[in-house]
């Protein structure tokens, strides 16, 4: 039995791999590389010695799971693939709806022909808004959502709900994850956006490696301690083991799980913390606030740790470290 793994060549899939490997598992990946490449697939093999099929195409490819099943035995999947930029789904939010929306849809569909119907879906804690409370719990009521990449997750969440409620063999596991940073401990595979990175740690790394000049720090007036956003950051690979982790517990129904340390640590401090740990200058500015950002927002994990057994292990230096051992030795990424 194989595990499929859309989105599997990005950067949490890529670390999901290489767990769900030392946990016994076979894995296959979709991944359409619009925001990944090859080489990352190729590392994750060079760190645990597996081949694992790859299938280039996209989620809403109705042809390509025809290829995937005839040559597979599917059980489960882990589904990761989305657009995922909180800004960019404010400037084009119908691209966003058709990609995250329709294509989770459909590969719902294809998975149901087939009677797979165990899931675990790569939610985020977009889905709480303006939280209610911190430290969030599974809980939380979900406020105004202010983007759309993060309606779209709460979307799906809604959909995989009601079709639970219609189908109770169906089996599916919503992980709200707070913000992965780091990178595996070998420095072979790591965060590599595109473009001007969208998250914290990649920006951080890419201007202590010369890559960008300054980093943007969005807004120094929000009501937290320094008044830059604060954000449960949590190790990439902490963040992996939770998928191996809840596949080993998947229970008939909808089970929702945080993902994160349950610590809230703010940009300026992450700045700080990355100077410290690595002892390399990182030169930033503050500009306005970002469009769908909000101010305040850390979770408790209780529930996972309670559940799953499982609990994050890796601390903000740690998370540090991995992050620049990643870039130092990839400076420009897989390219």
């Amino acid at each position: 039995m194989a595990v499929l793994v859309t989105g599997g060549a990005g950067y949490i899939g890529t670390h999901t791999l290489v767990e769900l490997s030392a946990a016994g598992y076979e894995s296959v990946v979709l991944d359409n590389l619009s925001n990944s490449c090859e080489t990352a697939l190729e590392r994750v093999m060079e760190i645990t010695g597996d081949n694992y099929k790859f299938y280039k195409g996209d989620i809403a490819d109705r042809e390509i799971y025809k290829r995937i099943f005839e040559e597979n035995d599917i059980d489960a999947c882990i589904h990761f693939a989305g657009l995922k930029s909180v800004a960019e789904s404010v400037s084009f939010p119908l691209h966003y709806f058709q990609n995250n929306i329709i294509g989770s849809l459909i590969l719902v569909e294809e998975l149901f022909k087939r009677n797979v119907k165990k899931l675990i879906f790569s939610s985020s804690a977009t889905v709480y808004g303006e939280p209610a409370f911190v430290p969030i719990t599974e809980d939380c009521p979900k406020g105004e959502i202010p983007s759309p990449y993060g309606k779209t997750k709460s979307m799906i969440e809604e959909m995989l709900m009601d079709i639970a409620k219609a189908d109770r063999e169906f089996s599916c596991a919503l992980l709200r994850y707070f913000n992965p940073i780091g990178a595996h401990e070998s420095g072979r595979i790591g965060e590599d956006p595109n473009d001007i990175p969208n998250n914290l740690m990649p920006y951080i790394t890419q201007v202590a490696v010369g890559r960008l000049p300054r980093l943007r720090v969005f807004g120094d007036d929000y009501d937290t301690r320094d008044g830059s956003g604060v954000r449960d950051y949590i190790h990439v690979t902490d963040l992996a083991d939770g998928h191996v982790k809840a596949l080993q517990n998947m229970k008939k129904g909808v089970s929702v799980y945080n993902l994160g340390t349950g610590n809230g640590t703010s940009v300026l401090e992450m700045v700080k913390a990355f100077q410290e740990a690595n002892g390399v200058d990182v030169p930033y500015y503050i500009t306005d606030r970002r469009p769908g950002d909000v101010g305040e927002c850390y979770c408790s994990a209780a529930k996972a740790e309670k559940e799953l057994g499982w609990k994050a292990t890796r601390d903000i230096n740690k998370m540090c470290e991995d992050a620049w051992n990643w870039q130092k030795n990839n400076p420009n990424g897989y390219r």
